[in-house]
């Protein structure tokens, strides 16, 4: 997955009612008028946060007789969670280094080596 791809996934996720209609979606498909329900928003707000959440491949959508449906597209969120997944590895080796760091300090400080008299 290329940066701009993960650049449109994190930033289709940042939005609350975003990732409130993908959270919705995942449950099943749905036109817009039963996403936008339980929303305090207009009819033409939701179909632009489906837009984003389609231009980053989270959402598709689909005829269903005369209704178009929209579709969470479950995997498209694999190559963001990789991402993810290999960078708090790597945050997490950073900081169990940083605790053994502190621990040393700690000790040295607690226990400070003492020097003959001369």
């Amino acid at each position: 997955m290329g940066a701009d791809t993960l650049s449109r996934t994190f930033a289709a996720l940042a939005d609350p009612t975003r990732r409130a209609i993908l959270e919705r979606l995942v449950d099943g498909d749905a036109t817009v008028n039963e996403i936008a329900e339980p929303f305090e928003i207009t009819l033409q707000a939701v179909s632009k946060h489906l837009k984003v959440l389609e231009a980053a491949g989270l959402v598709s959508k689909g005829r269903d007789g005369q209704h178009r449906r929209c579709h969470a597209e479950g995997t498209s969120l694999d190559p963001a969670i990789c991402w993810l997944d290999e960078n708090r590895q790597q945050w997490e080796d950073r900081l169990d280094r940083l605790g053994d760091h502190l621990r040393q300090i700690q000790r040295s400080t607690t226990h400070p080596t003492r020097k003959k008299d001369q």
